[in-house]
């Protein structure tokens, strides 16, 4: 007795394959025509597969229309969307097949124009709008939308799970597979269409366009989210933006939820002080919880790091090492003295790399270049219903800015810790209290309901640093503090004060500046406002 057809099975006759990305296409293409697919295929994807050697015929050949107007024109006609979209289950649309010598078409295979890595390669605006795909969309959807008899897709991972599919099947394809490559198909074109929408409202400077959507490609399935019993997974958006995202994976274990939060917090840290190619000091950042625990600038790397660390190493245990220019090996043999989750830096020497490989559990990261802290972009907020969407914090302040605002000017050493305490307050968590001394913080208040309260963190964490290294005093004695957001009343200053600041760098604007500033010039501090606030929630 033969063994049952399964209910719903498509065998596959006919494939249309339309490709831009043709790395594969020729290994691909051969395995369907060694199970007797007819192939169809248009442009630079028909010329490949015919001087590969494969019997291919062109759309042209059924349209009746030639490829014009550069391409443009070539898949829009009714003999391939008919071939597409008819129900086969539907008598008067096999009619209209037969009526109209409409070949069916059991596959598509089709990847878009790369309209993404275009705008990411800087090409102009003209060369962005011809790398637009219109008839790889119609196709796509018009397939995935005749789920039911045709297969459909959009890369050749989706190519390779066919075959595998056939290979159970017969040479035919199941239902459940087909349904799955229909949505992966619609994703693609969502994702797609996202993108050229929203290079449009750059293009345009639209802040606030009146539809928006965001895209994005699965990267890593990962464990779970910030808690074990919460699925996650990561997402990359096509941006070539250095960081996490775009980094190379020396070593270590996949990159968790919050280890890939806390090492995104962190390189864009230590962003902010520049890369040492263009002449910046070597910065080091350590965060935890994607607060910083630390961040010190030095004449020499291994400087940096060991003041760094010092601010509170104990928080820097399990954290995560951010470094804005070249990892050397007497850094990373201090490094990895102290149990870390994450090392990433704009690149590594030899001894930084072999010194890490022994250390097997930890992550190493390595960019290529640091990310533009101006660069425009948005974050995105889930809220019940809807979402909040705002461009990323990109303010900066320059010492011409500042406005000095006490009796007392700030001394020179005063005014370039303020500016580098108040680049580093632009990423604590809201209410934020940094002090900083000589280039590197001293201590760090983040994320209290109460601005008092994360003036005493700070300092009780300055205090707990000197018993640490056995310092004859906290090094918030002659410090600056920089604070995220104005001192509604001046017992916050007061704190800031008693913990040994002598300079504070503050955004103004309270109802009560008069008042914390004659609080500041009764205490001999010196003030400046910088008229910009920092909020991190």
């Amino acid at each position: 007795m033969s063994k049952p057809t399964k209910p719903g099975l498509t065998k596959i006759q006919t494939a249309l394959i339309s490709v831009s990305d043709k790395s594969r296409l020729i290994e691909q293409a051969t395995a369907l025509s060694k199970q007797g697919v007819r192939l169809l295929s248009t442009g630079g994807t028909y010329r490949a597969l015919s001087e590969a050697g494969l019997e291919v015929a062109e759309v042209a050949s059924i349209t009746g229309f030639p490829e014009m107007m550069d391409g443009r024109v070539k898949t829009l006609h009714p003999a391939i969307h008919g071939g597409l979209l008819a129900d086969r289950d539907i008598a008067h649309h096999l009619a209209s097949m037969d009526a109209h010598n409409i070949p069916k078409i059991d596959l598509l295979i089709v990847n878009l124009y790369p309209f993404e890595e275009t705008v990411a390669s800087g090409a102009d605006y003209d060369t962005c709008v011809e790398n637009i795909d219109i008839g790889g969309p119609a196709m796509i959807r018009a397939a995935a939308k005749n789920h039911k008899h045709v297969a459909v897709c959009i890369d050749s991972a989706s190519v390779e799970k066919l075959l595998g599919d056939m290979g159970q099947h017969g040479g035919s394809t199941c239902p459940k597979f087909r349904k799955k490559l229909a949505a992966k198909a619609y994703a693609r074109t969502a994702q797609y269409d996202a993108a050229i929408s929203n290079w449009f409202a750059e293009q345009l400077a639209i802040k606030t366009p009146d539809f928006i959507a965001q895209g994005g490609e699965l990267r890593q399935t990962l464990r779970y989210g910030e808690n074990p019993h919460q699925s996650a997974a990561f997402y990359t958006s096509g941006k070539s933006r250095p960081g996490v995202a775009t980094a190379r994976q020396i070593q270590g274990k996949e990159l968790s939820y919050n280890n890939i939060n806390d090492t995104d917090a962190a390189f864009e840290l230590v962003a902010e002080f520049g890369a040492q190619d263009d002449g910046a000091k070597p910065t080091v950042a350590i965060i935890k919880h994607a607060n910083p625990c630390g961040v010190a600038q030095a004449d020499t790397l291994i400087e940096a790091y060991q003041a760094a660390l010092a601010c509170d190493p104990v928080s820097a245990f399990g954290g995560i090492v951010a470094i804005n220019g070249m990892l050397d090996g007497e850094t990373a043999r201090a490094i990895s003295k102290v149990f870390t989750e994450v090392v990433i830096a704009v690149d590594m020497d030899t001894e930084a790399l072999n010194i890490l490989s022994k250390k097997k559990n930890v992550r190493v990261l390595i960019t290529g270049g640091l990310p533009n802290p101006s660069e425009p972009a948005f974050t995105m907020r889930n809220v019940a219903g809807g979402f909040l969407l705002q461009d990323r914090d990109n303010g900066h302040v320059a010492e011409s800015d500042l406005k000095v605002v006490t009796k007392r000017q700030p001394t020179e050493t005063e005014m370039s810790d303020m500016l580098f305490a108040w680049r580093v307050a632009k990423h604590v968590k809201s209410n934020a209290i940094i002090y900083v001394k000589d280039g590197s913080t001293a201590g760090v208040g983040a994320g209290q309901m109460s601005r008092i309260d994360s003036a005493r963190i700070a300092a009780r964490k300055a205090g707990d640093a000197q018993k640490a290294a056995g310092w004859d005093e906290p090094r918030t004695k002659g410090c600056v503090c920089a604070s995220d957001a104005f001192f509604p009343f001046a017992d916050g200053l007061l704190h800031a004060a008693k913990a040994g600041a002598t300079a504070v760098i503050q955004p103004g604007g309270s109802i009560r500046d008069d008042e914390v500033i004659a609080a500041a010039d009764e205490a001999g501090l010196a003030m400046v406002f910088t008229g910009m606030r920092h909020f991190r929630h």
